[in-house]
């Protein structure tokens, strides 16, 4: 098979990595089967700048696997979904005389790096916050020698912030007052800076699925469909329409699940927000593996990862009969979908508010159902996972109800 013909650089490598020698790098901008098995998300595909919006007129630019900037406004790069609690990885190249950094649980457009963010420097050592400062609260003086690929790796859990440069840990910091969430921003200021390897895997995820029963989702017996526990302890779905769906309610909140089809061209869904006890009357990212023509961005059905009826995905990344992890993050009105770290789908319903997310937007907390689409319908998930999103201030972090 002609892979190069149909997959980007960053996919074809996932395929051929595991045929590699055991300790051969990693290609930039990849995840490792083990990384994705983790969690993690590629935030910078390597190709695109899909998933983030530049604030201020700056010359960012995609190359070889690489973000760059050299002139423009003092702004940033920023995601279009917002992270609250995660472990970060960035590489990053600077000259000398160059002033930029990460911008970490920021807004899009920050009055102050001491408000509303957490600004993690890249200076050199005679500026009052040397790279792995955080900017107006804790200054280091790590060597970092310009003109080389570094690596920042940080840990953002609740109130603490651990950074790690090239692998060694130079600052620990605590804020009592801590902004709950935020964008990930790389920042242009002064001089040319670059960025690869930039991803993330949330924290604080919890199982929904004990592996052995259905303690904790409600079924529906009158429907089609039938969800039975496995010996394996995956929840098997089959025969349909029907539904599998949560007793407790989520509105905004980071959901990690693993599905995989038995058979070619099957078609499943996962539904969110949905009116507790209704009928699938919520938001469906889609399960349908198929695409046209030997061509992965052209989805059958808006392909899986797609929010039904509202954006198709962009890429086709999961196969049938191949287990694959899906990663579902849902923001007030902004949805994005990572399929095998993947991101596919960046998506605002910029509807008018409405109970029901068949008719417009709805941002209030509704349960999570499993689909069985059809008579053929004949799936299997399992690791499913999810944690609350906070609000962006502490005072409004009592997550959802």
């Amino acid at each position: 098979m002609q892979y190069s013909r149909i997959l980007p650089a960053f996919l074809l490598a996932l395929i051929v990595a595991p045929l590699t020698a055991a300790n051969a790098e990693q290609a930039p901008n990849t995840l490792s089967e083990a990384e994705i098995a983790e969690g993690w998300l590629l935030l910078f595909d390597g190709e695109t700048t899909f998933g983030w919006k530049s604030e201020g007129k700056i010359d960012w630019t995609v190359d070889q696997g690489v973000i760059r900037a050299s002139k423009g406004d003092v702004g940033q790069l920023r995601t279009t979904t917002q992270f609250a609690n995660y472990e970060l990885h960035v590489d990053f190249r600077a000259p000398a005389e160059t002033n930029s950094g990460l911008f970490l649980r920021t807004s899009p457009q920050p009055e102050s790096p001491t408000y509303g963010c957490y600004e993690l420097n890249i200076a050199p050592e005679s500026n009052s916050f040397p790279t792995g400062s955080l900017v107006g609260r804790m200054k280091v003086t790590p060597p970092c020698v310009a003109d080389q690929w570094h690596s920042f790796d940080i840990t953002a859990d609740q109130g603490t912030i651990v950074v790690k440069l090239d692998g060694a840990e130079v600052l620990k910091y605590e804020d009592p007052q801590y902004v709950g969430l935020g964008f990930i921003g790389l920042q242009h200021n002064q001089g040319e800076i670059e960025f690869r390897n930039v991803k993330l895997k949330p924290l604080g995820m919890q199982s929904i699925f004990n592996g052995k029963d259905l303690t904790g989702w409600k079924t529906y017996p009158a429907m089609e469909s039938k969800f039975t526990v496995t010996d394996e302890g995956a929840i098997h779905a089959e025969n349909g329409p029907g539904q599998l769906e949560t007793e407790q309610s989520y509105g905004d909140f980071v959901l990690r699940l693993d599905a995989i089809t038995h058979a070619k061209n099957l078609n499943s869904g996962v539904f969110f927000r949905c009116i507790p006890g209704d009928k699938m009357m919520g938001y469906e990212s889609q399960i349908h593996n198929g695409y046209e023509a030997e061509d992965r961005t052209l989805p059958i059905d808006h392909g899986t990862g797609a929010i039904f009826r509202r954006m198709k995905a962009r890429r086709v990344v999961s196969d049938d009969q191949k287990w694959f992890t899906k990663t579902l993050i849902a923001q007030g009105p902004h949805i994005s979908v990572w399929v095998n770290g993947y991101q596919v789908t960046d998506w605002t319903d910029q509807r008018k508010l409405d109970e029901n997310p068949r008719r417009g937007l709805r941002i209030k907390p509704g349960t999570i159902m499993l689909q069985g689409h059809d008579p053929t319908t004949d799936l299997s998930f399992k690791n499913l996972q999810i944690v609350r999103l906070p609000k962006r201030w502490p005072a409004d972090r009592a997550g959802d109800k």
